[in-house]
């Protein structure tokens, strides 16, 4: 079975705007500000041999403030730019209940299906609550960038910076390896 790293889009591999303290998800290409201190450590987490799985939900399709196309246009920047093996997307709002729609685990655990990913050696990326909820029921390590969405849930680690959740990740994948 592969280990996989988990990583939210918005916050982590794009920069959000903030608008009255949330964060704003781009709906357009010109406006995707991909995040280039991201990059180096993303191509170093991909050398370790884990696979790339941008997770991310996108109520715009549903709302219509976002058209497929356009989100296919950001996604194949993404995975360009970061070298990832999957962008896996939740296009439901929060009233239609779905199991893809984080915090639920849905896009996890279809990915794991896909892809044969150990959820339980695997990590998510994130600088949200809702994905270190997702990490805690699927059984994987929640890697929260520091950040004033992370909430006071559950957390396996808070990390000031994207480097060091690198770092930390490097050092359990050792750990494991020796176990």
């Amino acid at each position: 079975m592969k280990t996989a790293i988990f990583i939210e889009r918005d916050g982590i591999l794009n920069l959000p705007q903030i608008q009255n303290h949330h964060q704003i998800t781009p709906n357009a290409l010109t406006r995707l500000k991909i995040n280039d201190q991201a990059q180096p450590i993303m191509k170093q987490l991909k050398a370790a041999g884990f696979l790339l799985i941008a997770t991310t939900n996108q109520p715009g399709l549903s709302d219509g403030n976002v058209s497929r196309l356009e989100l296919e246009r950001m996604h194949d920047l993404l995975q360009h730019a970061f070298q990832l093996d999957d962008v896996m997307v939740c296009p439901h709002g929060e009233e239609d209940g779905c199991s893809c729609r984080k915090p639920e685990p849905g896009l996890f655990t279809e990915a794991a299906h896909k892809w044969r990913i150990d959820l339980q050696h695997s990590f998510v990326i994130s600088d949200k609550w809702q994905d270190a909820r997702a990490a805690r029921t699927i059984g994987s390590f929640s890697m929260m960038l520091q950040s004033p969405w992370i909430g006071s849930g559950h957390h396996d680690f808070v990390v000031p910076n994207l480097r060091g959740i690198a770092e930390k990740i490097l050092q359990l994948q050792v750990r494991t390896l020796a176990a």
